[in-house]
């Protein structure tokens, strides 16, 4: 999967994680916009959406019925899920 959408506002991963951690600590908090508006430094709007479309295609987030942004990524659960004994993978 590729961050860059052929633009010149390929995100860095600084940047990327910035956004992931703003969100997780802000989830569910902010709809796109006020989001962007309140991140700790400020992103190009295109950068941000392209960020936001990334984590949206990876499901590390999600987007509410009423817009909200809503971090639903768990890596823990995603590990106790691959060390089963019974998960066959093909």
């Amino acid at each position: 999967m590729s961050v860059s959408t052929g633009s010149a506002h390929s995100p860095t991963l600084d940047t990327i994680r910035m956004v992931e951690d703003f969100i997780q600590e802000h989830s569910g908090e902010y709809r796109r916009r006020a989001l962007w508006e309140r991140l700790p430094r400020k992103v190009m709007h295109q950068t941000f959406k392209t960020i936001i479309e990334y984590l949206l295609e990876s499901n590390k987030i999600a987007i509410d019925a009423r817009g909200k942004v809503c971090w639903i990524y768990d890596p823990d659960l995603a590990r106790r899920y691959l060390a089963r004994k019974d998960l066959r993978i093909r």
